[in-house]
């Protein structure tokens, strides 16, 4: 670091005044706030831990976290199979890889809110109508009961980031040695052989990294949530992002929903760096 000249501190410093504007003082500022009974109006009075006593006691608040995590749990798992099935798919050497890859990564470019209306359509509108054409209840009803609007949510989250996923997938498969594999079809080992004791192994960082951007996308969600649900029915398919909006922005209790906020950041960053601990350890054993 001492030998770094004047140029490069000076095209660094913007990055760092950014970063410092947008994210560490937001936060140190929030941080503080949480401690007071601010509305965002008035000043602040301090009121100790007040706010996170009444948010280990707010029923609506646990539920939605504990919705929240077994949505991010069932869309870690759908996401990251579904991505690396389709790297697999697209490194096949099949002719039209260049065009599958392109339209598997389509979805991730298009905007959360968007995607939850056209999804919501889909769910209520089109289900609909097959369900009233083949008689089948499965399809009427959707995103009107907690199970359906849980699998809603899993169904649409994984369409939009798994071809985000499988590109990850992609760079780490296609650095896999070619003398490898052929070294192991001469050995008479089948494909799956190939994958378990070859191809999984080189690409163990990918899930590391997948594993990570999945956990964070998924807690984090909010725009989706918005626009497919809106928590409905009765705030049953509500995830943590939205509760701590409707918090501040509806309730106008702008110091409890940055409690709730400080709370959330917390548990995610612990267990992302947990995961990203573990599994930089399992790559190690592989």
């Amino acid at each position: 670091m001492r030998n770094r000249d004047a140029a490069y501190w000076l095209f660094l410093t913007p990055v760092l005044a950014a970063l410092i504007l947008v994210v560490i003082v937001p936060l140190i500022y929030g941080f503080y706030y949480s401690f007071t009974n601010w509305n965002g109006l008035g000043k602040p009075d301090f009121i100790g831990f007040k706010n996170y006593i009444d948010l280990f006691t707010d029923k609506g608040f646990l539920d939605t976290f504990w919705f929240t995590i077994k949505f991010s749990v069932a869309a870690i798992v759908v996401i990251n199979i579904i991505g690396l099935s389709l790297a697999l798919i697209v490194t096949s050497k099949i002719k039209s890889s260049n065009i599958l890859r392109t339209v598997f990564f389509m979805p991730n470019l298009i905007g959360g809110l968007i995607l939850g209306f056209i999804w919501q359509f889909i769910f209520i509108k089109v289900f609909g109508a097959i369900g009233d054409l083949t008689g089948i209840e499965a399809f009427n009803g959707w995103l009107s009961t907690t199970d359906t609007g849980f699998w809603g949510l899993i169904i649409l989250t994984s369409w939009q980031m798994a071809g985000y996923i499988m590109i990850i997938y992609i760079a780490y498969l296609q650095a896999v040695p070619e003398d490898l594999i052929e070294a192991a079809k001469i050995d008479g080992a089948n494909s799956f052989q190939r994958f378990r004791h070859i191809t999984f192994p080189l690409v163990a960082p990918a899930f590391t990294v997948s594993l990570f951007l999945t956990l964070s996308h998924s807690f984090k969600i909010y725009d989706q949530n918005l626009s497919l649900t809106n928590g409905a029915p009765y705030n049953s398919t509500e995830m943590v992002a939205m509760n701590i909006v409707k918090s501040a922005f509806t309730e106008n209790d702008m110091a409890y929903a940055q409690a709730k906020a400080v709370i959330f950041f917390v548990i995610v960053a612990v267990v992302s760096l947990t995961q990203v601990y573990f599994n930089k350890k399992r790559e190690v054993e592989l």
